[in-house]
């Protein structure tokens, strides 16, 4: 899933599950309307992507190469190495910033409720005649 929001400056992707061939009938689309907003900063966020080969890379190169031509900047944030890795060996860093200060939410599950793991000190053991009566 890609959700597109905008400021009068900035275009964000906020882009969930793979990106891959299997997506790539919707990326015309995207790019289509991501290049008609024509605003000087795109900023990808990349914080829920599980996947990513190198027909995702042609994507996000693609929108980054159509703002360079218009004198602006691509921000990836939330990218991990493996995304990284796959942007490079396509030989196109160069058209990326990479916000290493951006620290991605933890993700909520598909019930709309995030999980919460106890500390330690919080969880009891449960005694066996405890167990048994719960």
């Amino acid at each position: 899933m890609i959700e597109i929001a905008t400021s009068p400056t900035t275009t964000t992707l906020v882009i969930a599950g793979d990106l891959d061939l299997a997506e790539r009938d919707q990326f015309p689309e995207i790019a289509a309307r991501v290049v008609g907003l024509r605003r000087q900063l795109l900023v990808i966020d990349m914080c829920r992507v599980t996947f990513m080969d190198s027909t995702g890379a042609a994507f996000l190169i693609s929108l980054a190469d159509a703002g360079r031509k218009r004198g602006g900047a691509t921000v990836i944030r939330g990218a991990d190495e493996r995304d990284l890795f796959v942007l490079e060996v396509c030989g196109a860093m160069e058209l990326f910033r990479v916000d290493d200060e951006h620290s991605c939410e933890p993700a909520a599950p598909d019930s709309g409720f995030a999980v919460m793991t106890p500390r330690d000190e919080d969880v009891s053991p449960l005694s066996r005649r405890d167990a048994s009566t719960a």
